[in-house]
């Protein structure tokens, strides 16, 4: 009888894999020739219209990147001296960090620059917002590739290709192993790296529709001055990010099921090509951190 299978997902640690299910999510890391693990609780969703559409992406996303940076600073304390501990104060430094950079360098830096060279977002805001979303990808593409050649990155890299063919390995119902897990590819359409070009791509249409939101609720919006049309819409395209996260979310979700359709294979494709920079083929070692990480999270999630 084939048992029902349940929708997991992770991310790289240092020197280890975190894999998450719908309830539980489990962090695995080599440490002195042995591997150790930490559980934890996925919070429950208290609220009935969090599970909606277009909703749940963002809230999702919010918990991967709590329990994401909680795996990470617990995987980065094994990795550190004897003794050495971070507390809640030093994640949520981390977390608020993580949000800012990501602010300042692929939605702030874009928008100034495409200002810069002279696009005006009021008059062509389509024109405008493409130039702002191929500055962003390259920005984020020249970001990828400098950090690849660490020695350091290039690890967690590895890992992250360890997540994916264990991933595989379950999804394809082969039997959880280091030889099985070993023949997949390093690649996979669910991946958060697909998720983040698909976001790249779905702010341009939403920001584009932005100047005549704006303007229809505020007819007089062009008699301000310049930077106080700046003022008004810059920080409304951050409060358009739970939408676009969403929006992402639902298209990455749909593109995964249906990968046999010529459209959704062509939506996954751009995020597959940048996981052979994202991902690396990992060792017999890395892939066992994997599978046990798996294997641990199915044998709670059961429970």
């Amino acid at each position: 009888m084939e048992i029902k299978k349940i929708n997991v997902g992770g991310q790289a640690l240092i020197e280890g894999v975190m894999i998450r299910g719908p309830h539980k999510y489990v962090a695995a890391a080599r440490k002195k020739g042995r591997i150790i693990s930490k559980e934890g609780r996925i919070p429950s969703r208290k609220y009935a219209f969090m599970k909606w559409p277009f909703i749940r992406g963002f809230v999702n996303l919010v918990d991967m990147l709590v329990i994401g940076i909680k795996s990470l600073m617990w995987s980065a304390e094994q990795a550190a001296p004897k003794g050495e501990k971070i507390g809640k104060n030093e994640l949520t430094f981390a977390i608020l960090v993580s949000v800012g950079f990501a602010i300042i360098f692929f939605i702030a830096l874009p928008y100034f620059l495409t200002n810069l060279i002279g696009f005006a977002e009021e008059k062509k805001p389509v024109l405008f917002n493409i130039i702002d979303g191929i500055i962003r990808i390259l920005i984020f593409l020249i970001y990828i590739v400098a950090i690849s050649f660490m020695k350091d990155v290039r690890i967690l890299f590895q890992y992250h290709g360890a997540e994916h063919k264990a991933i595989h390995c379950y999804e394809k119902n082969r039997k959880l192993s280091v030889a099985n897990a070993r023949k997949f590819t390093t690649l996979h359409p669910r991946c958060g790296t697909s998720f983040i070009l698909i976001v790249f791509i779905v702010s341009i249409f939403v920001f584009s529709l932005l100047p005549s939101i704006v303007l229809y609720y505020y007819p007089n919006f062009l008699d301000l001055n310049h930077w106080a049309r700046k003022g008004i819409l810059f920080p409304v395209r951050i409060l358009l990010l739970p939408l676009i996260a969403g929006i992402s979310y639902e298209i990455l979700k749909v593109s995964d099921k249906k990968q046999n359709n010529f459209l959704f294979k062509l939506i996954s494709m751009p995020g597959l090509w940048l996981q052979k920079i994202t991902t690396k083929e990992p060792s017999k070692k890395q892939i066992e951190v994997a599978v046990i990480s798996l294997k641990k999270l199915l044998k709670i999630e059961k429970k």
